[in-house]
């Protein structure tokens, strides 16, 4: 009769250890990250069953570490409004069963995410995310290598084509190449902070830094060819403004803003010079075409949308009304903003405009007026997956909505704007 209080102990004090949710985060990033070779290895069921089995995990060790932290508002109040405002619309969804699949599927990398943000600080996040983006980007050029080089055939099967050897484009173990190309400008963020940081040794640091490098130029992804310019304006306007003194600092930030507005609109009246020296007007010219179609259907649902879904269901109108390219349909809307408009309206196209500029505001503030350097990586980071998202909508599942989640909720605990409201002790946003 004693042994069974004592192996609930055991249990508990396993669920509620730093080594547990050391792992648990590994296993969650990985997941998110190799979700692409995951679900076409062993399907949907087997990847719902890891998610599903992650989930119940992070449960258990939440409940188990209850009382070392508060479980009050430990969701951002934005966030809270975009998810419940996607879970809504199955009310009026003509595919109720895909939105409820989907909005379960969002909850999950969400919960996921809040998981992560509270029981890891930023750096053991960092070192996680350059741990698992080491081996994904290994992998991949392991995987290329061995298509496009030693049997010169693709590996249809996870979407490697076998170019390798022309000099790309290469997709990975992402499906496609601008996937694998905003996984690659993450993997330098993570790497470059490892670095700043003293994480992990030199060589290794420098090594990784070239292996995310040559990703990316094999890529050939101008989509993330364009992030990248936006990362180092992004990293030189961080850098100057830790530089300048505390009591200026605001005026330069206004300065700053008004360069960025002058800069975007000098960017929309050359588009067409910068699309041809990034080699992206065939890209560009697809994506109008879908957009085009994308709106027509847009105004038909504008203010709620025609359900959520996350990652299209090619099966069901009117994902497969939409015209195909080359005999296969559209897997996304290839802009995460038209897309959550189209899904869920005009609504949720603003709880989600207010949930990610939330997140990057903070991020930004947090990088430019502390010392730490850590706090460079969520913005940057922030960068790269709102670039990104003008041209991809992979940031709205799995590994993209995962580490927006993950930023979005750690930049909240260390900025909140109801931390000011004393009748509101506890709550964070």
């Amino acid at each position: 009769m004693t042994a069974i209080p004592s192996d609930r102990a055991g249990l508990v004090e396993l669920l509620s250890s730093a080594r547990f949710a050391s792992t648990l985060t590994v296993l969650m990033v990985s997941t998110g990250f190799f979700s692409h070779v995951l679900r076409n290895v062993i399907g949907w069921a087997g990847l719902i069953t890891i998610v599903v089995a992650l989930v119940l995990l992070a449960l258990a060790s939440m409940l188990a570490r209850r009382g070392t932290f508060e479980w009050q508002g430990i969701w951002p109040i934005s966030l809270l409004v975009f998810v419940g405002w996607c879970g809504i619309s199955v009310l009026w969804s003509e595919y109720q069963w895909a939105t409820l699949w989907g909005v379960a599927y969002q909850v999950a990398f969400a919960f996921m995410a809040v998981y992560i943000a509270l029981t890891r600080d930023f750096i053991q996040i960092v070192r996680v995310f350059g741990d698992v983006l080491r081996v994904v980007l290994v992998v991949s050029l392991a995987l290329e290598i061995f298509s496009g080089i030693l049997v010169d055939t693709p590996l249809r099967f996870i979407g490697i084509a076998g170019n390798l050897a022309e000099g790309g484009p290469i997709q990975g173990i992402e499906g496609t190449r601008n996937q694998l190309g905003l996984v690659s400008l993450l993997a330098l963020v993570t790497f470059g902070t490892e670095l700043l940081t003293s994480s992990v040794r030199r060589p290794v640091g420098i090594a990784s830094l070239v292996l995310a490098s040559a990703t990316i130029l094999f890529s050939q992804s101008p989509v993330s060819f364009g992030a990248l310019v936006v990362l180092g304006v992004v990293s030189f306007a961080i850098l100057g403004l830790r530089r300048i003194p505390a009591e200026s600092r605001k005026y330069w930030q206004v300065a700053l803003a008004a360069i960025a507005a002058i800069a975007a609109t000098l960017a929309w009246a050359f588009r067409t010079r910068i699309l041809e020296l990034l080699d992206a007007t065939r890209e560009l010219d697809y994506r109008l075409d879908l957009w085009h179609d994308l709106y027509d259907l847009v105004r038909l649902n504008f203010l709620e949308g025609w359900g959520w879904v996350g990652a299209w269901r090619t099966e069901i109108a009117p994902f497969f009304a939409i015209d195909a390219v080359d005999g296969r349909l559209h897997e996304s809307g290839l802009n995460a903003f038209l897309d959550v408009w189209f899904q869920v309206g005009i609504v949720g196209l603003i709880a989600f405009t207010v949930y990610v500029l939330l997140a990057f505001g903070r991020a930004w503030v947090l990088a430019t007026h502390n010392k730490s350097r850590i706090f460079v990586w969520p913005t940057l980071t922030l960068a790269a997956l709102l670039t990104t998202s003008l041209a991809e909508s992979s940031i709205l599942v799995e590994a993209g909505w995962l580490t927006l989640t993950i930023c979005a909720v750690k930049v909240a605990q260390h900025l909140s704007w109801r931390a000011a409201l004393p009748e509101l002790p506890g709550s964070r946003d």
